[in-house]
């Protein structure tokens, strides 16, 4: 950002606000030629900091066009914040929720998000318990929801979605307005069809993390 000159600003600010130099040196508490010689003769070279910024606040302008140091551009944040659900979804039996709050909040390096396609910042963590979602999801997984994605479609995706007041974590594919439910482990069976309009969708499974075992 280039700085305008301040000496003309003032210039300009004193004869539209109707007020003489004299004047606004008195408001700073300067001789009748304070600003005189700062706008005419260049002295002093730079306005001092509190001048500047009862100049400011009185003209009802940014201290950088008075010569005041230019604002650096925010640092772009390098992490995203996401919440730790003290929650299990079932990739099991299914489990009852009763209670979906944060318990801690995990940073997470954005750029290695966005790597994996993850550019959403409604994000949480949560546990999966059982294992009909094996071997994609184990329990004990901690897999990561993204809130903002709902969307089923044809090709299907994992979720995280309530039915019947249970939370259960599954394969869901859309068929019409019709949606298939099922596991991964073919030891579990699928889930009747229903309407779309009966599956509350949390959102979609976009990541896990898992101890070695």
């Amino acid at each position: 950002m280039e700085q305008s000159d301040p000496r003309r600003v003032i210039e300009t600010l004193a004869v539209s606000f109707g007020e003489s130099l004299a004047a606004l040196s008195r408001l700073l508490g300067r001789n009748d030629a304070y600003l005189q010689q700062f706008v005419k003769r260049g002295t002093p070279r730079l306005l001092a900091e509190r001048d500047r910024r009862i100049l400011a606040a009185y003209f009802r302008v940014e201290e950088v066009v008075l010569g005041g140091p230019v604002a650096s551009a925010p640092t772009p944040t390098t992490t995203i914040a996401v919440r730790l659900l003290n929650i299990a979804a079932s990739a099991g039996p299914g489990r009852l929720v009763e209670a979906e709050r944060a318990t801690a909040t995990l940073p997470f390096d954005r750029a290695m998000l966005e790597r994996l396609g993850i550019r959403s910042s409604s994000l949480a963590m949560i546990d999966a318990a059982g294992d009909s979602m094996a071997p994609v999801i184990e329990h004990g997984d901690r897999i990561m929801v993204d809130e903002a994605d709902r969307r089923i479609d044809s090709r299907g995706a994992i979720y995280v979605l309530r039915i019947d007041g249970t939370l259960v974590v599954k394969r869901v594919v859309r068929a019409g307005d019709r949606v298939k439910i099922s596991s991964d482990n073919p030891d579990y069976p699928a889930l009747p069809d229903c309407a779309v309009s009966d599956v509350e969708i949390i959102g979609k499974v976009v990541w896990l993390s898992r101890a070695l075992r």
